[in-house]
């Protein structure tokens, strides 16, 4: 498989949480980090930072329903956003929890 984004970040976006899972690829392989945030402005701007740190720039972001509007908003112009289907997630076989649908 080639690698198109080799710092990324999935988003798996609720009501009241966010579960975010980075992927980067090096040398050494795959390295995944998970982490969980809320859906408040802080919170939001916590995920910003931890993925700057992390250097960061490309999000997909799975949500069902409105809740990913504000998050989008809070995260428009600083990574490159792209908003996934959940449905073509959730078909996938084995994938059950947030954390494996943000990875």
């Amino acid at each position: 498989m080639h690698v198109l984004y080799p710092r990324c970040c999935g988003l798996d976006v609720h009501k009241a949480s966010i579960s975010a899972c980075l992927l980067i690829h090096g040398p050494g392989g795959k390295e995944r980090y998970l982490r969980r945030f809320g859906t408040m402005t802080d919170d939001i701007a916590g995920l910003a930072g931890w993925l700057s740190a992390n250097g960061i720039t490309n999000l997909a972001m799975e949500s069902t329903g409105v809740y990913w509007k504000p998050i989008w908003s809070l995260l428009e112009g600083q990574f490159d956003l792209m908003l996934v289907n959940a449905q073509h997630i959730k078909t996938v076989p084995g994938r059950k929890t947030d954390m494996k649908d943000c990875e």
